[in-house]
Parts: structure tokens; sequence; C-alpha cells
């Protein structure tokens, strides 16, 4: 008789990896000791899916600033949940292939909407302002904007209308400059994540 493991409580599916042969994965949650832990896994027993499992893990310690544990978890340094930037690191992840480049991204962008240049910086314990280089009408209205788009993308406190914070009170920068880039079109964001919830389930391996 197998031997049944506890992989945690699945909260985000990818029903299919277009990077690699349409397989699903899945992200799980199990709550350790020093907090929540996130585990990406498949049933997928093909040729060359640790490889791509090894990429995505990889991408989200990257892109999301998370630690790999020793038993092949994913945390947050600051071992909160952060449940919902947490799927949105790891859709992103997916997005990816082997050749793209994996680095952190800047916390800065170009709001294609206005022309005007967003940055976000530190300003410590958690907390980010967003401001805007050029000039614009309603260029405070497009700053608040962005903050709210971060808000709803991260799960952030709302400060002020230029200002947001973690409540963990650690910086994040790393997640705060993945999400950056969607967060001026935050809707349509969290439609395809809704979208992507919607459709499928993690096939087992006699599906794959």
């Amino acid at each position: 008789m197998g031997e049944t493991v506890d992989i945690g409580r699945r909260i985000e599916l990818v029903p299919m990896d277009p990077h690699f042969h349409d397989i699903s994965v899945g992200l799980y949650c199990q709550e350790k000791v020093d907090g929540p832990a996130y585990l990406v896994h498949t049933y997928s027993g093909i040729d060359g899916i640790e490889g791509r499992m090894a990429f995505i893990i990889n991408a989200m310690c990257v892109l999301g600033g998370m630690e790999k544990t020793a038993d092949g978890f994913l945390q947050f340094p600051c071992r909160q949940a952060h449940g919902l930037a947490i799927k949105r690191i790891f859709l992103e992840a997916c997005k990816l292939t082997p050749g793209d480049v994996l680095e952190p991204r800047p916390l800065h962008i170009l709001d294609k909407k206005t022309g005007l240049e967003i940055h976000v910086a530190s300003q410590g314990d958690g907390v980010y302002q967003v401001t805007a280089e050029g000039e614009a009408k309603d260029k405070d209205r497009r700053i608040s904007f962005i903050a709210g788009g971060l808000v709803k993308l991260i799960h952030l406190e709302d400060q002020r209308v230029d200002t947001v914070a973690f409540d963990c009170a650690y910086a994040h920068d790393e997640m705060v400059g993945l999400l950056l880039v969607r967060a001026p079109n935050v809707r349509a964001v969290i439609r395809e994540q809704e979208q992507t919830a919607s459709r499928g389930v993690l096939a087992a391996p006699s599906k794959q």
C-alpha cells in the first residue's frame, strides 16, 4: 500500500503549464511551527519535471523574495502568510520559461497611460511610498490609483493616498517590484486570477 503524504491545502492552480507539456501545477500551504510554508507540486512524472519544478521554485525565490526550506517548502523571510501575494508570485513564476532572465524587478515602472515614471520607495518598517516623475493631468490621482492597486494585489494596509504598508513591518522589495508592474491594471489582473482559479483541477498522474 502506498504511503499518503500530506502536502497541505491547495491554494492556487495552473491547470495547464504552456511552457512544459501542459501539465497542471498546484501551490499548497502547510502550517509549520515557524509559520505558513508553501509547496509547488505536480502529479506529473514525465521526463524533465524535476527541472521545471526547480525553475518555478527558484523564480518564486528571486522574484518574490522567498526562501527555500530544507524540506523543499517556500517561506517569506517574515514568516507571515501574505496569502494574496503568494498566489500572484506563483502565477507569475509559472509564466516564465527557462530562457527568461531571473532577477528582481525594479521598484519603478513607466505608466503607459500617463507617461509618468512611477517609483516606489521603502520608508522602513514595511512602509512604501509611491511617487511619480513627470507631468500629467490628475497626477496625484494616478499615484493614489497605483497605490490602491498594490493594496489590492498584495493586501497591504492603505495608510495614505500615496503610502502603503505590510502588516508584518518587514521590507518586501522583490514582491513589491514584481507586482508594481501589474498595479496600473489591477482589475485585469484580478479578473485573470479568478478565471485561472475557475479552470480545471490538478490532474492525477494517469491524466498527464
